[in-house]
């Protein structure tokens, strides 16, 4: 029997790329297994946004560098694989498979290679003609749906990896993407998740030529969708028309994530943005007249080469006007191949946890107070999960905030019932910095 374990590091369009990756492998005949020691191929789809996540990456292989010389064998796949290729066999000489998210088409050849005593295989093309076309996909969530409508990036942010390691932008055509996301819904799935690393600047490539705020409608009106979310976007193509299709359609999630990443114009610009902090500020302001209650979230980086104390409180600032329901917050690291790495005015490495944590304050008291705003509000939770702890049903409202809920009429999940996957009302009674708490109302 050939077995795997896969681990997944990073965002949503990983964990896609890993549904793909598994649903290929169980087509070639493996079986997935639950922890790497029962395993005979290893497998880490790998993140290098961060040089953390990247590092996490290489403890895991020494960790199992004993392992390769009784027939286990390992890979190494997604951005990392990408941006240090053949490189990383001379760091990790017990890898076998080193594949970027581009040649995941290919996997059934490189597995080929693998069983015929090839330890050196690679996949690190970008030629993306079949990038969309993988033709297994295994669901982790029978409710819930990723599909990935746009890969790669053109944008170039001084500190970013992912035109390295995803390549340029190229969209599906949205005939593609529809028959996919109308076969999602005839198999019950009720949420779908449009994703891309910057998901807005969508270009359908085909005669119909729809831009991402159509392609956004489109996919609300398919019958059997209640929720469509969308992840991420990127500031400099969000346009009013998003917010719009938004406002028309209840099946489009109140709930937008755009990354700002500084409320300095002049960090912005060395940080290559391509866009001022009036102009984010003019998208927040559509979203903050709009009909519907839009929960926004972002990313921000403290301590980017060059921030000064004043630029820093620019950002302080604009995090207090926005009052943003969540915010991931990131230390400024260095990344290979970046233009960032030629700047001379780095940031101590002390200063950056310093405002990192006075952010993180901030952050969390407007949250609290954000999240209090609810109580005494009934709002429609899908339902993802049980918590056994604390004895409470798990659920998440269309702005993407988690709600803990009690149900007197159904306490805990019995044989054969549960509530996981159904959309439910809960009376909102309590708040906290990061998730809401209530009780279950009558279905209506």
């Amino acid at each position: 029997m050939k077995t795997f374990y896969i681990e997944t590091f990073g965002c949503q369009m990983n964990a896609h790329d890993s549904e793909k990756v598994v649903g290929t492998l169980l087509a070639e005949g493996y079986t997935q297994v639950d922890t790497p020691e029962a395993a005979q191929l290893v497998l880490y789809n790998t993140c290098s946004i961060r040089d953390k996540a990247e590092q996490k990456v290489f403890h895991r292989l020494q960790q199992f560098k004993r392992e390769a010389g009784h027939g286990k064998l390992f890979g190494v796949l997604g951005c990392v694989a990408q941006q240090e290729g053949e490189r990383i066999f001379e760091r990790a000489p017990h890898v076998s498979l080193v594949a970027g998210s581009a040649s995941y088409t290919k996997l059934p050849e490189l597995l080929v290679q693998l069983e015929t005593g090839n330890r050196r295989v690679t996949g690190l093309s970008l030629d993306t003609e079949a990038t969309f076309d993988t033709p297994y996909t295994r669901r982790d969530n029978p409710h819930r749906a990723y599909i990935t409508i746009i890969e790669g990036c053109d944008k170039s942010c001084a500190y970013c990896v992912v035109p390295f390691t995803r390549g340029p932008e190229r969209s599906r055509t949205s005939e593609s993407v529809m028959r996919e996301a109308r076969s999602l819904a005839e198999l019950g799935y009720t949420e779908i998740q449009l994703l891309g690393q910057n998901v807005n600047s969508y270009r359908d490539p085909s005669p119909e030529a729809w831009d991402f705020a159509t392609l956004l409608a489109k996919t609300g009106e398919i019958p059997g969708i209640r929720r469509v979310r969308f992840t991420t976007s990127h500031p400099r193509d969000f346009v009013k028309a998003i917010v719009d299709a938004i406002d028309a359609n209840p099946a489009l999630c109140n709930h937008v994530h755009l990354p700002v990443q500084s409320g300095s114009t002049e960090v912005l610009r060395r940080m290559q943005r391509l866009y001022t902090r009036d102009e984010y500020m003019r998208r927040i302001e559509w979203m903050k007249k709009a009909k519907r209650d839009i929960a926004i979230t972002t990313d921000i980086i403290v301590g980017f080469p060059g921030e000064t104390e004043d630029d820093f409180q620019k950002t302080v600032r604009m995090c207090e006007e926005v009052e943003y329901e969540s915010m991931f917050i990131f230390k400024y690291s260095k990344r290979p191949n970046t233009p960032a790495l030629q700047y001379q005015d780095h940031i101590p490495e002390e200063e950056k946890t310093r405002r990192f944590l006075i952010l993180q304050e901030r952050q969390r008291a407007i949250q609290i107070r954000r999240n209090a705003s609810y109580v005494g509000r009934t709002e429609e939770v899908h339902v993802e999960g049980f918590n056994v702890a604390t004895q409470q049903w798990i659920g998440r409202t269309s702005q993407h905030k988690t709600l803990n809920f009690t149900d007197a009429d159904f306490p805990t999940p019995s044989e054969g019932r549960t509530l996981v996957g159904q959309y439910t009302d809960v009376l909102v009674k309590r708040s906290g910095p990061n998730s809401l708490a209530g009780e279950r109302m009558e279905n209506r």
